[in-house]
């Protein structure tokens, strides 16, 4: 990829403080990580609802929505994974700037690459949540019919089954789908919000 040259940052007279202020909110990312089918984009739509009704201005990026549009030229190799996952850290920290809750729920397979998006941000800003639920689980609801392709060898570097996951270490909150609700899921994100001063 070739690098731009000739280039400055330009700083804004409205600052990321001056966001929050307006909004009354802190701003970071909730980064959504876990299997296919563990629960992500279902818990991050219910919740960004909930902030929304709450009045906590919040956007919600999420994976396939993602590929329609600014990463529709990346695959599913470690290499492409890795990009798409770049450049929504670098659109998550736009948004963080604009003063907004940001939710991201994408597999995000690789530590590394979470880790990035994590650096990218200022400290309190990146708040992962992994959203545990077995294979079996998952496989189980497969709402995309995307496990089964997978077993079939219809679907390559699949995450769980012919391409790795790696768990996180210490994430900031863990939702466990095989045990809590859709409701339970998100009562333990807001109650970590609440409890860490980004909301009241």
């Amino acid at each position: 990829m070739a690098k731009s040259e000739n280039i400055e940052w330009h700083h804004s007279e409205v600052t990321k403080e001056h966001r929050r202020q307006l909004n009354k909110h802190k701003s970071a990312v909730l980064w959504f990580t876990g299997l296919s089918g563990s629960g992500k984009s279902t818990i991050s739509v219910e919740l960004e609802k909930k902030l929304h009704n709450a009045g906590i201005r919040a956007f919600r990026l999420d994976g396939d929505n993602i590929r329609h549009g600014l990463n529709k030229n990346l695959g599913f190799s470690p290499e492409d994974r890795k990009e798409n996952i770049r450049r929504i850290g670098e659109v998550s920290k736009l948004m963080v700037e604009a003063g907004l809750m940001t939710l991201t729920a994408f597999i995000s397979p690789y530590r590394e690459d979470r880790d990035g998006v994590r650096n990218l941000l200022g400290e309190g800003e990146f708040i992962e949540v992994f959203v545990d639920a077995s294979i079996e689980t998952c496989e189980l609801r497969d709402p995309k019919g995307l496990y089964r392709k997978a077993r079939k060898g219809e679907i390559k570097d699949f995450t769980g089954i012919d391409a790795p996951y790696e768990v996180p270490e210490v994430p900031e909150i863990i939702v466990n789908t095989d045990k809590q609700s859709m409701e339970e899921s998100v009562k333990t994100i807001m109650t970590y919000l609440k409890k860490n001063g980004y909301i009241e």
